[in-house]
């Protein structure tokens, strides 16, 4: 067992072989460098050509996980103003953390219906253990508004959909090292936030867009003198 735990220190210490110093100026002038290169390519996502800054942030997270600088670069995208991994990338970078082997997804319920769901599960390399990640069901994701949105992928690719969010909540639970603290796309296009509804006078759940709707709509408001103060209905 000993003998086990030492290999798979060694693949995962050469997985992560380069350490990042942000304060060695010739090895940032090297990553930079390189993403001036890449910056320059064709190959790459149209997001990421000719902008080097954006492409120096992804290369320097590939160093520090161990990744291809262009496996990062076709996976990592800016939604809503955050970066965010592609729902396929998750798992990859589950498998390449170097803690688990073996992960694979497992189906459960009646296709079709609330109960129908998916988690990932993977076998622990340190202690041989199955590690089973929590459990998404199309019944969450509706309780959760996530299957309701305009345009959801969750109404025309359910399976694909309950995958991509069973490995990222593994990652987030059981190896957040590898996402580096940057969700998913997926996660970021879900994400709801309960603010207060001035006009209704109540709390409501809405998205990013509608919370950035709904302020343009009260300072159009405040702009014409449209607005009219609770004590002057009175």
């Amino acid at each position: 067992m000993e003998e086990n735990k030492n290999e798979v220190k060694n693949e995962v210490a050469t997985q992560q072989k380069m350490e990042v110093d942000l304060l060695n100026v010739e090895q940032m002038q090297n990553l930079y460098k390189m993403a001036l290169t890449l910056s320059k390519s064709k190959l790459i996502p149209e997001t990421y050509q000719n902008k080097p800054d954006d492409c120096f942030v992804a290369i320097e997270m590939a160093a520090r996980i161990g990744l291809s600088p262009v496996m990062v670069l076709q996976n990592l995208y800016v939604v809503k103003g955050k970066p965010g991994w592609s729902g396929s990338a998750c798992k990859t970078l589950i498998d390449r953390n170097g803690k688990f082997s073996n992960s694979e997804y497992v189906m459960f319920g009646e296709k079709g219906t609330d109960d129908w769901g998916c988690r990932l599960e993977a076998i622990n390399r340190y202690t041989g253990n199955k590690v089973v990640g929590p459990e998404v069901t199309m019944k969450m994701a509706k309780a959760e508004g996530w299957h309701g949105k305009d345009g959801s992928k969750w109404k025309t690719m359910p399976e694909v959909m309950l995958k991509y969010r069973a490995a990222a909540f593994f990652a987030r639970t059981e190896c957040p090292e590898a996402l580096m603290g940057v969700q998913t796309t997926d996660e970021i296009i879900d994400a709801e936030y309960t603010v207060i509804d001035p006009k209704q006078g109540r709390f409501a759940d809405v998205s990013v867009d509608s919370v950035q709707n709904l302020l343009a709509e009260l300072k159009s408001e405040i702009e014409t003198g449209e607005v009219i103060e609770q004590g002057d209905e009175e």
